[in-house]
């Protein structure tokens, strides 16, 4: 053992034996290039016995200064060090490190180097280089622990907010970057999409009245006023003939009669009785239709599911409709996917990156449609003008195809004339899958009211 007062920093490494030689000559220049580090005074490298599983073993000690320059080096550089034998040989050889001090001339104190609670690697600094997970152990606050909650969902500290801007006014940057390798800086493709149209979908729908109506005081009854102004059914249908005497079109003995058994009258009967509401489904035995289906979409369940939806105007359907469109814009990401794949043939690119496009410009929409409620409903509660509440809503729905259509462009890298047959073909297809999701979203919604 050296007489130098410093530490001395051990690192024990055990190999595969396949790539034993290999091995040797990277770490003879890893150790001279350790050697370069301020503080690194010198190192001695030695075989020890195989491990239990039969590895050759290397043993490393690097004698530095002072212990201020090993804490130096395991804040700073040791991560990057560590990178470059993974990098080489992946998980083909494990590494121990440890620290020996001197207590005295005669004695030494060797202190193993703290462990990561996670996954059990060395820990050389804050966080593990291993799993990411930080080295402090202590119990935290529950602050702190909300945080980290909602931290895991929607990356409150920094990449959520990273992500918004380019993601808004940047057309395909985010699918440039992540497919360049760029991706710590940003929050995930999938978890983008996922919180956005979360968000979207509580702004759009959620009604704190209904849902947590027991928190507010019912609605006042109606004053004699309104009641007087409501009209009845009886009142439409004198009115609306009114209007037709007055512009010609009931001529002759047509007068107005309130008994519907008066022949010499016009009588027009608004009814709202669910009995009055008659479903044709004569037509259902003709259509063509595959038998799988036609096996399901019965008579006998057509024809209830049209009493069940009059039964309330349409109202638990549209419920349930609302409750199947997450599902169906979800189950579109997948084909349009498969839709860029098949007018990028000459792309090179996998299916998974096409995909890759289309959650982002998937995200992208659920963000620019938040924004537009969020902004309709700001205006109107601090009075801006209705026309410039119009121009703005324009101006974002105009945006939507030109984002598209931008993002195709940087993302793809080909011309004008080129991205727009594309963007034509991909718009149409859009609008084709789109009206087809939401038509079986909705036959789901009927058949399950």
């Amino acid at each position: 053992m050296s007489n130098t007062a410093g530490p001395i920093y051990e690192v024990t490494l055990s190999v595969d034996r396949e790539i034993v030689d290999a091995f040797d000559e990277w770490l003879a220049n890893h150790v001279r290039e350790m050697l370069e580090i301020p503080g690194f005074l010198k190192a001695e490298s030695f075989e020890i016995e195989d491990d239990e599983q039969g590895r050759p073993r290397r043993v490393t000690h690097y004698y530095l200064a002072s212990d201020e320059d090993l804490e130096e080096y395991l804040a700073g550089p040791a991560n990057a060090m560590r990178q470059s034998g993974i990098a080489l040989f992946s998980d083909r050889f494990e590494a121990s490190r440890r620290v020996l001090r001197r207590k005295d001339e005669s004695d030494e104190e060797v202190r193993t180097l703290p462990s990561c609670l996670n996954c059990g690697a060395s820990l050389g600094g804050q966080y593990c280089g291993s799993c990411g997970q930080r080295a402090r152990s202590r119990l935290i606050s529950l602050w702190e622990l909300i945080s980290e909650a909602f931290g895991d969902l929607f990356e409150l500290d920094s990449r959520l907010w990273q992500t918004l801007v380019p993601l808004l006014i940047r057309p395909g940057k985010l699918t440039r970057e992540y497919l360049r390798g760029r991706r710590a800086r940003f929050m995930p493709p999938f978890r983008s999409y996922l919180v956005l149209s979360v968000v979207f979908f509580l702004v759009a729908f959620f009604d704190p009245r209904e849902e947590f109506s027991v928190l507010f005081e019912p609605a006042a009854p109606a004053t004699e006023e309104g009641q007087a102004a409501d009209q009845s059914a009886e009142q439409i249908r004198k009115g609306v003939l009114e209007d037709l005497a007055e512009e010609g079109i009931i001529v002759g003995g047509g007068a107005l009669s309130d008994d519907p058994d008066d022949s010499d009258g016009i009588n027009v009967s608004i009814s709202t009785d669910v009995e009055d509401v008659k479903c044709n489904i004569d037509d259902l035995e003709s259509a063509n239709m595959p038998i799988w289906l036609a096996s399901r979409v019965t008579p006998e369940r057509l024809q209830l599911m049209c009493e069940r939806v009059a039964a309330d105007d349409g109202r638990a359907m549209f419920e349930k409709l609302r409750d199947n469109v997450p599902a169906a814009l979800f189950v579109l990401l997948p084909l349009m996917a498969l839709v860029l794949k098949i007018i990028y043939p000459l792309s090179k690119r996998y299916y998974v990156e096409h995909l890759l496009f289309v959650v982002h410009y998937h995200a992208f929409f659920f963000l620019l449609l938040t924004l537009q409620i969020l902004f309709a409903r700001l205006a109107a509660l601090i009075g801006i003008p209705d026309d410039a509440t119009d121009v703005v809503m324009i101006g974002a729905a105009i945006y939507v195809p030109v984002y598209l259509f931008r993002s195709m462009q940087h993302v793809y890298g080909q011309g004008v004339s080129l991205t727009a047959i594309k963007f034509v073909f991909l718009g149409i297809s859009y609008f084709v899958g789109f009206g087809l999701m939401i038509g079986i979203a909705a036959l789901f919604a009927a058949f399950s009211i």
